[in-house]
């Protein structure tokens, strides 16, 4: 049987990537007593995400900061509902946690955004940073023929990383065009890490075709895929291949933020510049206040961090930094922005929803998120909307509703725990 257990902390940390291993290092650094939690077995991210074998050079050095500030972790845990304002119920494999906190951290990251075509449903048709995860866990991709398309920095660094795993990258389809990336190209001068990220990213890649205005059209195979379809600047190809590891930027985790009604704005969640949100004692960092990479995320949660442990001056002084990462973001964010023509994509037939096997042309007929939900059961499966959400608001231009708790498939022990508890206290 499942245990239950409390635990309450001064600051409370939700999410283990770059920006919340900056926020709970900081405020565990200046006496606070800190929580962080995250649904991955090790912390670090999707972007630090570690092998099966080794822990990523990044984490450990903010892991062991962790540990000289006596932070606790909860790996592996999955916040589910806000039982009461600072009182949150977490679930773990085999127990629940019912953790209370004074002040919270939002840094819940981002996500791929996938968008439907014929064929995306295919076996071996993966999201970029999904197929780059499954490698890092021990899929062998030695000699296997991989093309990578959609939008976004993550595309490289993906193809890079795949390659060096000993796959062979047939072409890197980027569907933005060739101006707007040597606009953003230029503008890296001001930032010379980035600008020498990028000189080793395109020397890791070196030889590899990289097409601009190209995106995926059409995934063929009988049992697997086996080939795909790209428009290339307008004209069509085809394209054998074992792997499509494809995916249209990221999308921010926001649902936490918004059961708890902070203000979410475009998509992201509203924040001051001390990283506070519209709801007290609620601070946000990272990718959900906006997509902007690792430097932004490090220094918002730092800035967050310090902020709940009560250091605003220390804080006020990442201001010039954030200031700086934030011109980037914007940069990134209309560098990769989607092309129009990505909306004609799906087909009468294109599965949108995989959960509920919702197709296109049954959304077709409704003009809100709430009507398909009602009508179609689109975005009521597993992954509750995280995957059909995004794709519907591009397609339709539908605003998702209010999120609903558990915002994780929950085990009904997890909830009855908590029930039995609060009713023996």
């Amino acid at each position: 049987m499942a245990k239950f257990d409390r635990a309450r902390f001064d600051v409370l940390v939700i999410g283990g990537g770059p920006a919340g291993l900056a926020a709970a290092s900081r405020a565990g650094q200046h006496g606070a007593t800190v929580g962080i939690v995250d649904d991955n077995p090790k912390l670090g991210g999707q972007i630090w995400r570690a092998t099966c074998e080794q822990e990523h050079p990044q984490t450990a050095r903010w892991s062991e900061q962790l540990r000289r500030a006596n932070v606790t972790v909860f790996a592996g845990t999955r916040v589910l509902h806000q039982i009461e304002p600072g009182v949150l119920l977490a679930e773990q494999m085999q127990s629940a946690h019912e953790l209370r906190y004074d002040k919270l951290v939002l840094a819940t990251g981002a996500r791929e955004r996938f968008l439907p075509f014929p064929g995306w449903t295919l076996p071996n048709v993966f999201g970029a940073g999904g197929l780059q995860a499954m490698v890092k866990c021990g899929l062998p991709v030695i000699g296997k023929r991989v093309l990578v398309a959609g939008s976004g920095p993550l595309l490289l660094a993906v193809a890079a990383y795949l390659r060096n795993c000993g796959a062979r990258i047939l072409m890197i389809c980027e569907q933005t065009s060739a101006r707007a990336l040597a606009q953003f190209g230029l503008s890296l001068w001001r930032e010379p890490a980035k600008l020498a990220q990028a000189f080793r990213l395109k020397k890791d890649l070196a030889g590899i075709p990289f097409a601009t205005r190209s995106w995926p059209v059409e995934a063929h195979g009988s049992e697997a895929l086996e080939s795909v379809a790209i428009s290339r600047g307008g004209k069509g190809e085809a394209i054998a291949c074992d792997y499509l590891a494809c995916g249209f930027h990221l999308i921010p985790n926001t649902e936490l933020a918004a059961l708890l009604g902070c203000t979410i704005e475009n998509g992201y969640v509203s924040v001051s510049d001390l990283q506070e949100t519209s709801v007290p004692g609620v601070f946000c960092a990272g990718e959900p206040t906006g997509i902007g990479g690792v430097e932004l995320a490090l220094i918002e949660g730092q800035i967050a961090g310090l902020v709940a442990a009560g250091q605003i001056a220390d804080a006020r002084q990442l201001s010039r930094q954030r200031r700086k990462a934030l011109c980037f973001a914007r940069g990134l964010e209309q560098t990769f922005k989607l092309n129009p023509e990505l909306q004609k994509l799906a087909k009468a037939e294109t599965i949108v929803c995989r959960c509920e096997d919702v197709t296109y042309s049954r959304l077709r007929p409704y003009h809100s998120w709430t009507a398909a939900k009602l009508q179609t059961r689109c975005g009521m499966g597993a992954c509750q909307g995280r995957v059909c959400g995004p794709a519907t608001q591009f397609l339709f231009k539908w605003n998702p509703d209010s999120v609903r708790p558990p915002i994780f498939p929950a085990r009904v022990e997890s909830l009855a725990l908590r029930a039995t508890a609060a009713t023996n206290s």
